[in-house]
């Protein structure tokens, strides 16, 4: 690291420098506390004595060498201000740390442990051009052991299997940097570079991350570079003053009761942009999303309070140091506002980033979901609205943990109707959503059509799988995902031309088609978002040669009620045999039956 960039605001590797890094039969500890009077440090090697720290640098850098002090031992600093006050901290750049509720620091070997996913990386993209189906997991209650537990390894086990079989190729985490309190999911981080402690160790974590790879399989980290936890022994009044909070009362504190990074700083800044690319160098993560970009963007989160431009100065050069770093890693936004150019160029004034979380799409489309299915037909300007903006930037498509918590219900239960009618109309929703243009993303237990809310402090609830309604729901969602992954004209999100309405709601049957075409052929789907009975619909297609069926959400095996799904549809006037030349226009009739969704490929 460089100390002149580390205080201007350019540094991306601070970790390399400052925290606790094994060498020479010991190790060497420095931290930055600019106001201190002086600091010190204890730990297993010293019996918990403080070992006072060195001042090097008029910055307010300290350091020393303690010999005899191994990998696996913990330590605190111990910093004193200039009125003589102590305050005891873990160490902001600790690559390991006690499990709750203890906080002291642990030292780590992150050089122990070697990669072998060589092969992953060579290939590695941002996904632009490529399918991108994310299934977002909180690590702590997808499943647990006979124990009742879980670890980073035995997600590598379980979780990593199941994502190949239900056709997921990214998996996101929920923060895995270390937190103190579990109902706060990681997004109240008191340590940015260690990993949580209450599923293992950093080189366990770097095993999970690597048996991903081998499998091709990305792994996407949640962090919070916007906001830290208040507890006393984390970044709160560092050194008695604020280092890395606001100094000024009215944005100190935001909504969640957290305290606010000044990115006025700059070596605050390159706190966090070291932060971010520590995850991405030393654990081989493929991509970050930033949480709430909107409370960076706006102070306090609020429009009506104006832009803070040193947060937006930060998300854009944080962007662009990463994507120069690591051109092949993704960042993703989730931001609710409409500020512009979020996957802008940042040399150009957007911020940079390889995609934005469409949160009008997910509200949009799930309230078009809690109407009653004959209202849906006037109402079909809220299922389309997102198509008018959708070329503004490059969107992800999210039904994420935020929609399946505090009294929201989950993706399944906010279907309308009774039980029976639920899954069906969930087929159809997940059809639209995997026929719309935009990156996919998924969170864990909406595939096995959970009804219970999730918990945090509960595994989800796989023994629905046992009932004929999830598993059928289950075994559409994978085959709506694999016919996604192996589909280009699905994944070819940003191309121009790639999206037309075939049919936006003409019928006034709540019957919509979307057509995602290259120049080899085009996917057609067809969806009832109506509960009529039986009924003819005819769709003209253009000159083709071949048209074929994918995919029925009415067969039987999927919980419908078409035992040969082939005779609910047929082609007038297609000649398949013609010269392209001589092709003409035909139509295809579809007997369509409530909720019935169909996926044709068409073959110019």
């Amino acid at each position: 690291m460089n100390i002149e960039e580390f205080l201007n605001g350019r540094s991306f590797d601070a970790y390399d420098y400052f925290g606790a890094h094994p060498e020479n039969g010991g190790t060497v500890f420095r931290t930055y506390a600019p106001n201190a009077w002086k600091a010190g440090v204890c730990g297993d090697f010293s019996g918990w004595d403080i070992v006072e720290l060195n001042r090097i640098h008029d910055c307010g850098i300290y350091e020393v060498f303690i010999p005899h002090a191994y990998p696996g031992m913990k330590y605190t600093y111990r910093i004193y201000d200039r009125k003589g006050n102590m305050y005891e901290h873990c160490d902001p750049f600790g690559a390991g740390m006690e499990y709750r509720p203890f906080y002291a620091s642990i030292i780590r070997d992150l050089n122990s442990y070697q990669f072998s996913d060589q092969d992953w990386m060579r290939q590695r993209t941002d996904c632009r051009e490529k399918p991108l189906n994310i299934y977002e997991v909180h690590a702590g209650s997808w499943k647990k052991d006979e124990a009742g537990h879980t670890s980073y390894l035995y997600l590598a086990d379980t979780l990593l299997p199941y994502m190949k079989e239900c056709g997921y190729n990214y998996v996101e985490f929920l923060p895995l940097t270390e937190y103190p309190c579990d109902e706060s999911w990681g997004y109240q981080t008191s340590c940015f570079f260690s990993p949580t402690s209450r599923y293992g160790s950093a080189e366990d974590l770097m095993q999970m991350v690597d048996r991903f790879h081998q499998n091709g399989i990305g792994v996407i980290l949640d962090i919070v570079p916007g906001h830290f936890a208040v507890d006393s022994f984390g970044l709160k009044c560092y050194d008695g003053t604020c280092v890395y909070e606001y100094p000024f009362k009215d944005v100190q504190f935001n909504e969640w009761g957290s305290l606010n990074f000044n990115l006025s700083r700059n070596d605050v800044r390159s706190f966090l942009f070291s932060a971010a690319d520590y995850w991405i160098e030393k654990f081989h993560f493929d991509g970050l999303r930033i949480d709430s970009v909107s409370n960076i963007l706006y102070w306090q989160g609020d429009r009506s309070r104006g832009i803070n431009q040193n947060g937006v100065e930060f998300l854009r050069l944080m962007n662009r140091g990463l994507k120069t770093r690591h051109p092949d890693i993704l960042t993703a936004a989730e931001d609710s506002t409409e500020f512009p150019h979020v996957t802008g160029n940042p040399d150009e004034g957007g911020l940079g980033f390889d995609y934005k979380w469409d949160m009008g799409w997910m509200h949009d489309t799930l309230e078009y979901m809690q109407m009653d299915p004959y209202l849906r037909s006037p109402g079909a300007d809220k299922l389309s609205f997102s198509m008018w903006y959708f070329q503004s930037e490059r969107f992800l498509l999210p039904l994420s943990h935020d929609e399946v918590v505090h009294g929201k219900a989950t993706i399944l239960q906010k279907m309308n109707g009774d039980y029976e009618n639920k899954f069906p109309q969930a087929r159809v929703l997940y059809t639209y959503m995997y026929m719309h243009p935009g990156k996919k993303l998924n969170f864990m237990g909406n595939e096995i059509g959970q009804f219970r809310e999730w918990s945090e402090k509960e595994q989800e609830d796989w023994e629905l799988l046992s009932y004929p309604a999830h598993r059928q729901f289950h075994d559409y969602i994978r085959a709506l995902n694999h016919l996604y992954l192996h589909s280009s004209h699905l994944y070819y999100d940003y191309g121009f031309g790639n999206f037309e309405w075939a049919d936006l709601n003409s019928t006034g049957r709540a019957v919509f088609a979307i057509r995602r075409k290259t120049a080899e052929g085009e996917i057609l789907a067809v969806m009832h978002f109506d509960c009529d009975p039986e009924a003819p619909y005819r769709i003209s297609l253009p000159p083709c040669k071949r048209t074929e069926l994918l995919l029925h959400s009415g067969q039987t095996c999927f919980g419908g009620t078409w035992t040969e799904p082939e005779s609910s549809f047929h082609i007038i006037n297609q000649e398949t045999d013609a010269p392209a030349q001589d092709l003409q226009n035909a139509v295809l009739e579809i007997m369509l039956r409530p909720y019935d969704c169909l996926i044709f490929s068409v073959e110019y």
